[in-house]
């Protein structure tokens, strides 16, 4: 498998759960701006959408969604318990925190990659991703992952989009939970290594 990716956006994810289930995966950074990936390939005619990640499978196929290629990644090492079983009322919930990480905070910072951001539009986007961190910050009050004791591709996702905040000058010192939450993750072995593999700091 090959993972086109690019430092520090959404498929440093899929990296984290590459790592933290020991699968032996090539990687290929792509440059967003020109489409062109460091192995010289044209990475509009590997992903159409044009963004990253995208996961070329042995088979000849695609994944471009972070949410499909997480969930992919995880039943590909099921010992390493990444993903609660197939069909189980645990499993649905760690869905559902992928569904909410793509359609609310993921989604939510778009916005703020538009460059210039008028003034109120970005306060009103700020706004906005304050109100959904606070309730994250609520739900992960008396347990140390979104589904409970247990890592899995839902952390590693929200993780990777709650990083952002820092990059866009994000207060977050109201929810100490999450901030706790984010130290926690960023102290796990597979998560530094895959931070220091991209050239990244460790969230503080």
């Amino acid at each position: 498998m090959k993972l086109y990716y690019s430092p520090g956006a959404s498929s440093l994810a899929p990296r984290i759960i590459a790592f933290e289930a020991g699968l032996d995966i090539e990687y290929d950074k792509v440059d967003l701006r020109t489409q062109t990936t460091a192995s010289g390939r044209n990475f509009s005619r590997i992903n159409p959408k044009g963004h990253v990640p995208a996961l070329a499978l042995q088979s000849g196929g695609i994944l471009a969604e972070v949410p499909v290629i997480l969930e992919y990644l995880a039943d590909q090492a099921p010992s390493a318990l990444l993903l609660p079983k197939l069909g189980s009322w645990e499993r649905y919930q760690v869905k559902e925190w992928l569904d909410f990480t793509g359609a609310e905070l993921h989604k939510g910072f778009d916005p703020l990659w538009e460059a210039p951001t008028p003034p109120n539009a970005r306060e009103l986007a700020v706004c906005r991703l304050q109100k959904r961190i606070a309730y994250v910050d609520q739900c992960l009050r008396g347990q140390l992952y979104l589904g409970g004791p247990r890592f899995t591709v839902a952390d590693a996702y929200c993780f990777t989009v709650l990083s952002w905040a820092r990059f866009h000058r994000i207060d977050l010192t109201g929810h100490v939970t999450v901030l706790e939450y984010m130290r926690r993750i960023s102290t796990r072995q597979m998560v530094k290594r895959a931070l220091q593999a991209e050239g990244l700091s460790i969230v503080a």
